[in-house]
């Protein structure tokens, strides 16, 4: 192991890292130095870029290792609770600026927006997590909720449990989306199912099944593009 950077030292390192995020707020940076500028707070006194190395290594991407559970980060070697805690903010404060941007659009015609919410939220997590987007007449977001989560390959959906929450809402209309760990979109035979059911039990009631996009990583599959809807 390499020796520890001395006080002096790490200072100016640290000090010369954020001169040069400030330059054009990282834009420039690769991931693993903003990485390890965003552990500066959670480890005061150690040089955090063999963390943040680790961290990119073992999850595969900065977006992974924000996206990783909590219990998994604490595993890599010189990481805690600490440095667990400070990435799953930094992941959840990204969820929030995104599910905000969509507050503030009708859905349909903000695709784009609708797409960079589903991969921050979800795009990167280990297991499968299963989300809806509720929609009002005009297609504004009133909500968006995980329904459920599951394991590395599959989730429970029940098409009842979503309509009634959609009717508990006065929601008009629904987007599904779900995640694929594997990093493949391409729908399983049980997603077309589910998506059949619940766009029939909301038919009755009068809410819309819009779309079912899965997200899986940097890609997407839309189950209406591809005429499952």
């Amino acid at each position: 192991m390499a020796a520890p950077l001395n006080q002096n030292s790490q200072q100016n390192h640290r000090t010369r890292l954020r001169e040069r995020f400030a330059a054009d707020d990282g834009a420039s940076m690769p991931d693993y130095e903003l990485l390890e500028l965003i552990l500066f707070s959670a480890v005061p006194r150690r040089d955090t870029k063999p963390l943040a190395k680790r961290l990119i290594e073992r999850f595969g991407s900065l977006s992974g290792a924000l996206a990783a559970d909590r219990a998994d980060i604490i595993q890599v070697e010189g990481a805690g609770a600490a440095v667990a805690g400070l990435l799953k903010a930094v992941h959840q404060a990204g969820i929030r600026q995104a599910r905000e941007d969509l507050h503030e659009r009708h859905i349909l015609d903000s695709w784009d927006k609708v797409l960079e919410y589903c991969r921050a939220a979800i795009g990167h997590l280990p297991r499968e997590s299963f989300h809806v987007l509720f929609l009002d007449r005009k297609n504004g977001l009133i909500a968006a909720e995980q329904q459920s989560a599951g394991t590395v390959d599959q989730t429970s959906v029940y098409p009842r449990e979503v309509i009634k929450r959609a009717l508990e809402l006065n929601a008009s209309a629904l987007v599904m989306v779900h995640n694929h760990p594997s990093g493949d979109p391409t729908p399983s035979g049980a997603d077309i199912e589910i998506t059949r059911a619940v766009e029939t039990a909301g038919q009755s009631l009068g809410v819309a099944l819009h779309d079912h996009v899965i997200i899986a990583r940097g890609r997407h599959a839309s189950l209406r593009a591809l005429g499952v809807l």
